[in-house]
């Protein structure tokens, strides 16, 4: 791999940045290259023999194709080639062949397979010209036939066409319940029943999906991919071409966002490859921004919630039902329900989760999957609980507060949620906070507080990680991880230069190479707890063996040190009592004729232990909210987000991290949601335009306290969890009950429109389906 460290390096630190520990507020490694234009994404990679396809997409939401007309494309200025289900490549035909590591039970959506047509924006042909002018030009050329049938979008109107998914589809295991959470609220003296909503959003990162295929002179397939993983894009080609994965190999250096899209392969990656190997030369394919609607998106969700307590607070019943969108390909599903099991202490729990299939692309994972909807159904309950017993929002949760998990009667492996309440209500100072709704104005503006909890898995796969020490003096740490832009390049070369006590300019971590050591997909906050406790582990390896070599040099003043004696810093080994007593690592390395030394780990969890303890990270959200109820407008003006996550190992871009999610929890709450005209089952407002996301005037004040806490049963080597998803857990709950605190309007479903706070919530079924 030394021919890809050019490539792959992350530019070095600052000068002077000296050593560096784990929770320092270290600058991105990686920043200037990216400020700078240096960092290459998928679609900047260049190949002299380069050629471009645009797609086209289906205009119908169900039925078959009769006819595609080409021949005015073809005949365009430019056009090399238009490739439909008619004249594609080989391509294998089981659907076991284009599951990608991630896939969902069912049958994986291939495009270009055949004829049939399963939802309103399938890509339905490639035109591939010189230029990516006269491919798009092209594109607009060709005139696509259908015989349409009836399709079926409405998740509201279809409630009653729930199923369960069977155990274990996609590692999809029913909720669980205790006691009896039905005859509980029954006979709770206080009780609280509410539906809620949540509509349907999609990923919107900055660069969009892009593949690069370069094909090379023996025919191996070179391919700049945007994913979240280069060996599951690798895995995908291979299998689903019948490529031997020796003549494939992926490249993702550089993300520009991701937040759960780039889990799976989209369909703009075989797309490319198809069109590489029919063309024998290269070819890139680049979505545009309206086809990034095309594709996977959090799904359309509603729940139903009943809480019953005594007149104290005390939880008695907690029953939670969701049914959540799925596609007729795929039984995706989500543990949107399973939180309210794990945050509250009650005897009587009752969990429901079911599907109901659309004609449309499969749902995916988006940031904090099944949480940001699941916690916020759960925490406007609770809220609305704790007014109908006239009790202080945060006063019913501490009530309420559990050390061990409910359904699965285990205690946390750490559990700090106590001290972010105290510190985030501290800080925000929720102790001045008036109980009764609208009963804080600041001119035209009503002035309301509100308050959520947040919770989400502690993750750890399985990771190799490789370490390298040069004779001068370089640490080069390698892993087929990647970085999305949560900062992977910064905390894994934090870890790797805090263990051999180098400066952070000595170290390079490379990623986004399917050829590079094995790392699982990056998703789930998972990362930092397996690929970082893997360098953690690669880089004591080799500090055990320089200790070693060093030990057994001619007149060592460490001949009879041990790794408890020693400590490593400033490109040497020394004695911690003596530190005059050392050994240059270079001259170690000389000493044994060495241009290198490398070591290797396998990272694995240490499962026996964890599966006796519920592994989660919390948070505790407190948000203030100024409306103007002439013009239904709603502004958040301050958030303060305390979060328990284990060690901080970058504390700066572990920051950002809960920030930015604040940003898209404000988002979620208050502006983001994919309209659907069911007549034509297409997603409508599918651009930046119409679809809102939050804008810098939109965002105030977002304040982030990281709450100490050590978690070694999550993470042996680092005592880490993660923080990408907890971030925006909770924040639209947390917005909800602020606007109540305003308005005293409760509004249950997002976003939470001025026309929703002018005219009323959308009407959702009166009762639950059977």
């Amino acid at each position: 791999m030394t021919d890809l460290i050019p490539e792959l390096r992350a530019p070095s630190a600052p000068a002077g940045t000296g050593r560096v520990k784990s929770g320092m507020a270290v600058s991105r490694v990686d920043g200037r290259a990216k400020v700078t234009g240096q960092a290459q994404y998928a679609a900047e990679v260049f190949a002299p023999d380069l050629c471009y396809g645009v797609v086209v997409s289906s205009t119908v939401a169900k039925g078959r194709i009769t006819r595609i007309d080409t021949v005015d494309a073809l005949t365009a200025h430019g056009v090399i080639s238009v490739m439909t289900h008619e004249n594609r490549p080989k391509m294998r035909s089981l659907d076991i062949a284009w599951k990608d590591m991630t896939a969902p039970v069912g049958s994986p959506f291939r495009p270009l397979f055949s004829d049939q047509i399963f939802y309103s924006g399938q890509p339905v042909a490639l035109v591939i010209a010189d230029t990516f002018e006269a491919a798009r030009h092209a594109a607009q050329l060709v005139r696509v036939h259908y015989d349409v049938d009836e399709h079926e979008t409405n998740h509201l109107e279809r409630l009653g066409e729930a199923y369960e998914p069977k155990k274990m589809k996609a590692g999809f295991t029913p909720p669980s319940s205790t006691g009896d959470g039905e005859k509980a609220f029954a006979n709770a003296p206080v009780k609280v029943d509410s539906q809620y909503y949540n509509g349907v959003e999609h990923h919107n990162p900055m660069e969009m999906f892009a593949s690069t295929v370069i094909y090379g002179e023996d025919g191996h397939l070179t391919i700049y991919d945007k994913t979240q993983s280069s060996q599951n894009s690798r895995w995908y080609v291979s299998h689903g071409f019948g490529i031997s994965k020796d003549k494939v190999t992926v490249r993702n250096p550089y993300v520009g966002g991701a937040f759960g899209s780039g889990l799976r392969p989209q369909y703009q990656l075989p797309l490319a490859v198809m069109g590489a190997l029919q063309l024998k030369r290269s070819v890139r394919v680049v979505l545009t921004r309206q086809q990034m609607f095309s594709f996977g998106h959090r799904p359309e969700t509603w729940h139903r919630i009943r809480l019953g307590a005594d007149h104290d607070g005390t939880l008695k019943a907690i029953w939670h039902e969701a049914i959540q969108e799925t596609s007729r390909l795929e039984d995706y599903v989500e543990v949107i329900v399973n939180w309210s099991g794990q945050l509250y202490a009650c005897p009587d729990i009752k969990l429901g989760y079911q599907v109901v299939a659309h004609d449309r692309f499969t749902p995916i994972d988006m940031r904090a999957p099944g949480a940001a909807h699941g916690v916020h159904a759960l925490e406007v309950a609770m809220d609305e609980l704790a007014y109908e017993l006239k009790m202080d929002p945060l006063a019913l949760r501490l009530k309420n507060y559990t050390d061990v998990a409910p359904i699965e009667d285990k205690p946390f492996s750490t559990k700090e949620l106590r001290e972010c309440y105290r510190q985030g209500a501290e800080r925000f100072g929720w102790d001045q906070r008036p109980l009764e709704p609208r009963s804080m104005r600041d001119g035209d503006e009503l002035v309301g507080w509100g308050m959520a909890t947040g919770i989400w898995d502690s993750l750890v796969m399985v990771a190799r990680v490789s370490a390298v020490l040069h004779a001068d003096g370089r640490l080069v740490v390698s892993s087929a991880a990647t970085d999305i832009g949560t900062g992977t390049y910064t905390a894994m070369s934090i870890v790797a230069a805090e263990q051999l006590g180098l400066p952070l300019e000595q170290v390079t971590f490379q990623l986004g190479d399917s050829t590079l050591p094995m790392a699982p997909i990056e998703g789930g906050s998972s990362h930092m707890a397996t690929v970082g406790s893997g360098v953690h582990g690669a880089c004591e390896k080799l500090k055990k063996q320089l200790l070693k070599m060093a030990a057994a040099m001619q007149d060592s003043p460490l001949a009879k040190a041990r790794m408890r004696d020693v400590e490593f810093g400033d490109g040497a080994v020394f004695l911690k009592k003596d530190p005059a007593q050392r050994v240059e690592l270079s001259a170690v390395l000389r000493d044994a004729n060495l241009d290198r030394l490398e070591e290797k780990f396998f990272m694995t969890p240490q499962m026996l232990k964890q599966r006796k303890y519920t592994r989660a990270v919390h948070s505790a959200v407190f948000c203030e909210v100024r409306v103007n109820e002439k013009l239904g407008m709603v502004r958040v003006t301050r958030v303060v987000s305390a979060v328990a996550a284990g060690r901080i190992i970058s504390a700066k871009t572990a920051a950002s991290q809960i920030s930015g999610a604040v940003v898209w929890g404000i988002s979620q709450a208050l502006h983001e949601e994919t309209h659907t005209d069911d007549r034509y089952g297409r997603f409508m407002n599918h651009n930046y335009a119409e679809y809102h996301v939050a804008v810098n005037a939109d965002i105030h004040d977002i304040d982030v306290i990281f709450v100490e806490e050590d978690d070694r049963i999550v993470s042996k080597q680092l005592g880490a969890k993660g923080v990408g998803e907890i971030g925006i857990v909770g924040v639209a709950a947390a917005v909800s009950n602020a606007i109540f605190h305003a308005t005293g309007k409760r509004l249950r479903t997002t976003p939470m429109t001025p026309a929703k706070l002018l005219m009323g919530d959308r009407e959702l079924p009166v009762q639950a389906p059977v």
